[in-house]
């Protein structure tokens, strides 16, 4: 298998046994029915990890969305992580990623059509979408990164592990990435394997197959990337969009990421230069001018004429707040679309499953609830 991006602070177990003591005791509350999950009767599926970010959620968000517009009307509902506002915001063409979040905002400016909503409080947050008379039709709603929101009870979970990160091979906070213990990928339905290479060996599907142990009830899929034309994400510029494969071998490019894992990212690049700088910031990071002034100076510095900035769609949807920004940088930068293709000729089962669970589950005329059946 390639190379595993996992680091463990072995130091820091002591406290990684304390939490997951209050991970544990906590879902083991839902599963007694001490703390109780809602069910709703519209087609929720949640999307979720049990790692702290970088599995995909965002790629494989838009990729149901692409399958279920076409026959349903779709609704995502996120947290919203690091948006100034407060409460449920249903976005509109005008709302900004500091009101609803980058992520939200990406996926607003990508299928304008469709309801894009966030809520820290997921059942209040489906509860209003239900309510509200503009989305009487509503068909389904996607949960983006609410594993572990266990008050809500979704009738269809889907769980990201990241190739490069197993969760077999990982530890809970702090010591590691697990939000939860390994048990925890006992309440998905699906469970894909994110990020994998694309000419994956068949011994590393048996390996992952059989560290998985999914039960009979769970189906496995791998998935990988694949990239979009490099897109200007200022607008008013003559340049054109461009594929990866123009990029000259040459050609230095400044890899600009707030992501949790650009490393795999990286590596994809290398095959079309082999002149890359990175310019790496925490996930989710909200630029400032300082930033903006270091990534001027680091563009300035490198060397030769053919240069480009490439970044992240998440990090563009922050970088265009900035209308100051300067006008090199405004010319020469571009975002990378993601998007997901599944390997193993998985495509056609894996979409199969999610419409006939959304057609089985069609909206009632009115919210029931009852308790979590775990």
């Amino acid at each position: 298998m390639e190379e595993n991006f996992i680091k463990i602070q072995k130091s820091l177990y002591p406290l990684s046994f304390l939490y997951g003591l209050g991970v544990s005791l906590r879902n083991k509350m839902f599963d007694w029915g001490i703390l109780r999950s809602k069910s709703y009767d519209i087609p929720v599926i949640c999307i979720g990890n049990i790692t702290v970010g970088g599995t995909g959620k965002t790629p494989h968000t838009e990729y149901l969305i692409k399958l279920l517009k076409k026959e349903f009307k779709v609704a995502v509902l996120s947290r919203g992580y690091k948006r100034k506002s407060k409460g449920f915001v249903l976005a509109t063409p005008i709302s900004s990623a500091n009101e609803i979040g980058d992520e939200p905002y990406q996926i607003k400016q990508k299928f304008p059509e469709i309801a894009v909503s966030v809520d820290k409080d997921r059942c209040h947050g489906i509860e209003t979408l239900c309510d509200n008379k503009k989305e009487s039709e509503l068909g389904v709603i996607l949960l983006d990164d609410a594993f572990q929101h266990r008050y809500v009870n979704p009738g269809m979970s889907i769980l990201l592990v990241d190739f490069n990160r197993q969760i077999c091979d990982d530890a809970l906070l702090p010591a590691g990435r697990l939000r939860e213990p390994l048990s925890g990928k006992n309440r998905a339905n699906i469970v894909i394997v994110t990020k994998c290479p694309r000419l994956m060996k068949p011994m590393d599907f048996r390996i992952i197959t059989k560290r998985l142990d999914l039960y009979p009830y769970q189906q496995l899929y791998f998935t990988s990337y694949k990239y979009g034309n490099l897109t200007p994400i200022f607008s008013g510029s003559n340049i054109r969009k461009r594929s990866l494969a123009q990029i000259e071998k040459n050609e230095n490019i400044l890899l600009l990421t707030g992501i949790a894992s650009p490393k795999q990212l990286l590596q994809d690049l290398e095959r079309y230069s082999s002149h890359i700088t990175p310019l790496t910031f925490a996930d989710h990071h909200d630029f400032t001018e300082n930033d903006l002034k270091t990534l001027k100076e680091t563009f300035d510095n490198l060397s030769g004429e053919k240069k480009i900035i490439i970044t992240t769609e998440k990090d563009a949807a922050r970088l265009t707040q900035f209308t100051n920004l300067d006008e090199t940088i405004q010319k020469n930068i571009f975002a990378l679309p993601i998007e997901v293709k599944f390997l193993l000729n998985q495509e056609d089962a894996f979409n199969q499953n999610i419409i006939e669970y959304v057609r089985k589950n069609k909206r009632n005329s009115k919210l029931s609830e009852r308790e979590n059946a775990y």
